[in-house]
């Protein structure tokens, strides 16, 4: 069960509630559902119950305690705990289905992984003025929008409705993808910074972490097909580098970056790299970004995908004499999943994906 099919589970229980006269409220169109917080428990939570309890006129552990059996009875799901002030805590199956079908997922829909129907049929009219920061803003936004079913235009003149800060010099000295990255990665209210910072290929450059995080990617499948082997969604089974504690070392040619190395572990033992929960919201932030006109939260999200794809990248080929298994593929497929994602979001931005760096 992928996080997708997953929300439309919860969506179906409270769809069944309401059928059966438990709960009055509409049914919302979407839920969201995220790896538990503190004091949660199982393989992912969600909050639909304090979302559904005002305008069912319950208390959310009320509605949480409806909802409750519906879940517990759905295919693929274990078990359902209610913590918290009614928080709804998933336990599946397996949850080494869940990374297989997520990896699936987005082989299967490549660069159009997370694009929706959220602003299908809308039209944004885009009115800017003529600045070279908010110029960079709408377009990105137009691409952004797109993916959600909508169409942006872009005109300029009053009433100004797309105004980030202006940038404090001419960004062209930097180059294309440097000054894309120096206007869009700040919030609209942030002044962007227009230094060469941008272009340093270090660690402290999140531009540089995303696309050498692409780069590693695009590298580890060449260096696989060279081994005889490709990649292929299935059960990561043991990734010792995973469950180290938080590294971090420079870069290499030839060695991945780790930020942070936390993995979590499913019921049967499984490393699960906490690359999981980022590539699982991308959909979430593609359709904020686009309703929000934010390509600064999309910028954002892919430093979060890169730092948490970069420490799982040593456990992916063999190590010595030690030969390409089904593990293997799997961790590939992961990876290039990850690969997939940054790819994906560095073009709605306008930036190049290096297959080398």
């Amino acid at each position: 069960m992928t996080p997708v099919e997953l929300s439309r589970t919860v969506l179906h229980a409270v769809r069944c509630a309401v059928d059966d006269g438990e709960l009055s409220v509409s049914v919302p169109e979407r839920v969201v559902v995220t790896e538990p917080g503190p004091g949660g428990c199982g393989d992912f939570a969600t909050n639909v119950a304090l979302q559904l309890a005002r305008p069912a006129g319950q208390p959310p552990l009320r509605v949480a305690e409806i909802l409750r059996p519906r879940l517990v009875g759905a295919d693929g799901i274990r078990d359902v705990v209610v913590t918290g002030p009614g928080f709804l805590n998933i336990s599946l199956d397996a949850r080494a289905d869940l990374v297989t079908g997520l990896v699936r997922e987005i082989r299967e829909r490549g660069a159009s992984y997370g694009h929706g129907d959220a602003l299908a049929g809308q039209v944004v009219a885009l009115r800017v003025p003529y600045e070279v920061r908010a110029e960079v803003v709408a377009d990105a936004v137009v691409r952004i929008v797109a993916t959600q079913g909508g169409r942006a235009t872009v005109e300029h003149g009053e009433p100004v409705n797309l105004r980030p800060v202006p940038a404090p010099e001419d960004p062209a000295p930097l180059g294309h993808d440097a000054s894309q990255w120096a206007l869009l990665h700040p919030a609209p209210h942030d002044r962007p910074r227009i230094t060469a910072d941008h272009l340093v290929q270090q660690e402290s450059n999140p531009l540089f972490r995303v696309r050498y995080a692409h780069a590693r990617i695009r590298s580890l499948s060449r260096n696989a097909a060279r081994l005889g082997f490709t990649a292929e969604p299935g059960p990561l089974d043991a990734c010792p580098s995973l469950d180290a504690g938080p590294t971090r070392t420079s870069p290499s040619a030839d060695a991945a970056t780790p930020t942070t190395a936390n993995g979590t572990h499913s019921a049967n033992g499984t490393p699960i790299p906490t690359l999981l929960t980022p590539l699982t919201d991308h959909p979430r932030i593609l359709t904020a970004a686009a309703t929000h006109r934010a390509p600064d939260r999309l910028a954002r999200h892919l430093v979060t995908v890169a730092d948490a794809v970069l420490p799982f990248l040593p456990s992916v080929l063999p190590c010595g004499e030690e030969k390409p298994s089904a593990a293997h593929r799997a961790r590939l497929a992961l990876a290039e999943a990850a690969g997939t994602v940054l790819a994906g979001g560095l073009s709605l931005l306008g930036i190049d994906a290096p297959e080398h760096l």
